[in-house]
């Protein structure tokens, strides 16, 4: 059996201006430290949040993406098969498609 334990999480302030005003604002009963502590970290978390979601919402709108390609319209052909006579074979390719290229020739 494993007897290790996990320290426990304590909150603590984190901007200086907080901590200066946790030190200045301590009574030394502790029930009123520990709520004022509490206010503290709450107050300070949700300004913290605050900053960081404006300085990501400011640096994703900063972001500048390139302008989308232009686009070009397929080139249409129809021609008939030697197969069948009556159906032509439509074919829609690109207009930087070479022609041939990439067909296998037939034996």
């Amino acid at each position: 059996m494993n007897n290790t334990t996990r320290p426990v999480e304590q909150r603590q302030l984190k901007l200086n201006e907080f901590k200066a005003a946790y030190k200045t604002l301590k009574t030394g009963v502790p029930w009123v430290d520990h709520l004022l502590l509490g206010l503290l970290y709450s107050i300070e978390s949700w300004i913290i949040d605050e900053r960081v979601e404006n300085e990501v919402s400011k640096a994703v709108e900063e972001v500048v993406l390139p302008p989308p390609p232009d686009m070009v319209s397929p080139v249409y052909t129809e021609t008939l098969s030697k197969t069948s006579e009556s159906l032509p074979e439509m074919r829609l390719t690109a207009p930087w498609y070479i022609d041939g290229a990439g067909e296998r020739s037939e034996p």
